[in-house]
């Protein structure tokens, strides 16, 4: 009786699946994994931990390199810490490789070893090495490539793309400095790197140099030309939701404040000065820049989740 009623059940559960009005385990593409790995650079002579977001589905897979800010630690990083990455590519056909690590290097290939930041090559490990790690233990199928970044590495990312444009099919920039050699963008940049212990002397040379020229997303656009860019600040102005921002509120943080608005406001600046050069360059622009927006991570989880569905997506064939 027991085995009667439990093949009466099956059969109504595969009528119901073939109705579409209920989904039977493992029915439907496969929902994607997370693995921790360290993968080894030969030209930083040390492992990087790298968490890998495989993509769901079978086949060969597009790749999206996803950079941390200034202060990235070396044994996580920002966006698994303050974002819903892993829920929000969970479903989705792509590898998405998250680097652990590069805090005040702008994932560069530093002019010289640094006391405190060592013998920095991140440029080369980011599309040189990674990559084919990539190819060989996660089927990536290493001609669809996208990277993106926030803050510091929103710079990075642009600078990326611009220095290997046969490599990357689209890059976004969270909140960036796409003017990075311009007066101003350039002390800024120093003052950054210095927080983090570095001399940006060892990263670019002293300014202004052909290096701090070459490292500007400004000057090397029409390197862009025809690639799919998604560019995104705010002129930090708080939302109403930010309590912690608003000067008017109880809450208010005059610390925090003044961490976070400022940085944004001079991304606002850079952004948008960089936006009609990249348009005039040729490039498949989408943009998104607003007076609201301060420099934190809610706000760049929603811009990732636009620059994904508008921009790196559709580039490489997600």
């Amino acid at each position: 009786m027991v085995r009667r009623l439990k093949t009466v059940f099956i059969a109504v559960l595969a009528m119901l699946a073939s109705l579409g009005l209920v989904a039977l385990p493992g029915a439907g593409t496969a929902a994607a994994s997370s693995e921790l790995v360290y993968v080894y650079s030969a030209a930083m002579n040390k492992n990087i931990p790298v968490k890998v977001l495989t993509a769901a589905g079978g086949g060969p897979a597009p790749t999206f390199y996803l950079l941390d800010g200034l202060r990235a630690p070396d044994n996580d990083n920002g966006w698994l810490i303050n974002t819903d990455v892993e829920n929000f590519f969970a479903d989705k056909h792509v590898n998405v490789a998250i680097p652990f690590g590069g805090g005040g290097t702008f994932y560069s290939d530093w002019e010289r070893d640094d006391p405190a930041l060592g013998h920095v090559r991140w440029e080369t490990f980011l599309t040189r090495e990674l990559p084919a790690y990539m190819k060989d233990n996660f089927n990536s199928d290493g001609v669809n490539n996208a990277i993106a970044g926030l803050s510091m590495s929103g710079t990075s990312a642009l600078n990326l793309a611009t220095h290997n444009p046969n490599f990357y099919k689209a890059v976004a920039s969270y909140s960036g400095y796409p003017t990075a050699s311009s007066p101003g963008f350039a002390q800024g940049i120093a003052i950054s790197v210095a927080q983090m212990g570095g001399n940006s002397v060892n990263m670019w040379g002293p300014w202004p140099s052909a290096s701090w020229f070459r490292n500007d997303p400004l000057l090397n656009v029409g390197a862009l030309r025809g690639k799919a860019v998604y560019i995104s600040s705010g002129d930090g102005v708080p939302s109403v939701t930010d309590a912690a921002l608003n000067p008017a509120s109880r809450s208010f943080n005059p610390v925090l404040f003044a961490q976070l608005v400022p940085l944004e406001t001079a991304s606002g600046i850079s952004s948008r000065t960089f936006v009609p050069a990249l348009q005039l360059a040729g490039a498949r622009v989408q943009v998104h820049t607003a007076p609201v927006g301060v420099h934190w991570w809610n706000y760049w989880q929603d811009r990732l989740h636009e620059s994904w569905y508008g921009t790196i997506a559709p580039a490489i064939g997600a």
